[in-house]
């Protein structure tokens, strides 16, 4: 079993706990039901691009940054112009919990992305009642029907989906017509090794209404530059600014070094 299938196993049983502590009915009496969602694709066309990443720790790299609350981290990538955040909100594998994506949302006017592993409704309900603007679906742990109906789902709910995708096959197996962003993960999840030529070869099978992103790899300015002559206009940036004493100082200086060369 590998680490993807160890993840799924056990997010399975933690939602069906969770269902029981926290019944639907619960959730559905959030205020944050009825707020309007930030738009995260609007968000990237309109500005620099960058989705940074909160994010503590990861299976692979173990400890990234246990240090900076979460308040501070992502008010600093405000700050440096960020077009949205993704929050980590998988508690056993990454550190981050739902508590993290309502901090965030309670301080930011800027879209918030719950980056989790999305197996069942319940947790699409669960990210708009936390103050999530977009979902992440990833299409090597779901069906095509799946990823068909939570992307219904989602707009019914007013929040935007981003399917991530690994390879050509995930991507023409995916009902896109729902979906909103797609993102290219350049890490193969067999040998976690990572190849911004993933991004360059999928790019051209992407319908050209879908809003392009680039995930994991991405750590200089070049390869920013070299992955928009693909059609790429959104960029997701994990472990790059979060490793740093001072993830949004990182993310302005990036940021601005970015704006030089267009």
């Amino acid at each position: 079993m590998n680490i993807l299938d160890k993840i799924i196993r056990d997010k399975r049983q933690e939602v069906a706990s969770k269902k029981k502590l926290i019944p639907l009915s619960y959730l559905m009496k959030s205020p944050l039901l009825e707020r309007k969602s930030f738009s995260m694709s609007q968000s990237i066309l309109d500005g620099s691009g960058i989705i940074s990443e909160f994010k503590r720790r990861s299976p692979s790299k173990q400890v990234i940054n246990h240090k900076d609350s979460v308040i501070d981290v992502v008010s600093g990538y405000e700050k440096a112009g960020v077009s949205g955040i993704s929050v980590l909100t998988d508690t056993k594998y990454f550190g981050g919990s739902l508590d993290d994506l309502v901090q965030a949302r309670d301080h930011l006017t800027i879209p918030l992305l719950r980056k989790d592993f999305i197996i069942d409704p319940y947790q699409i309900y669960e990210a708009k009642a936390f103050g999530a603007d977009t979902i992440l679906l990833i299409a090597a742990v779901l069906n095509p029907e799946e990823v068909t109906l939570f992307s219904q789902l989602a707009h019914q709910l007013d929040l935007e989906v981003l399917l991530e995708v690994h390879n050509e096959e995930e991507l023409k197996g995916s009902d896109l017509e729902h979906v909103d962003l797609v993102g290219v993960n350049n890490r193969n999840l067999k040998t976690f090794e990572v190849s911004l030529e993933t991004s360059k070869k999928l790019s051209s099978m992407i319908p050209d209404d879908k809003v392009k992103i680039s995930e994991s790899g991405i750590s200089s300015v070049d390869a920013i530059v070299s992955l928009k002559q693909f059609g790429y206009s959104g960029f997701l940036i994990g472990e790059n600014f979060m490793k740093t004493e001072a993830p949004g100082k990182a993310a302005t200086e990036f940021i601005l070094a970015l704006s030089h060369e267009n």
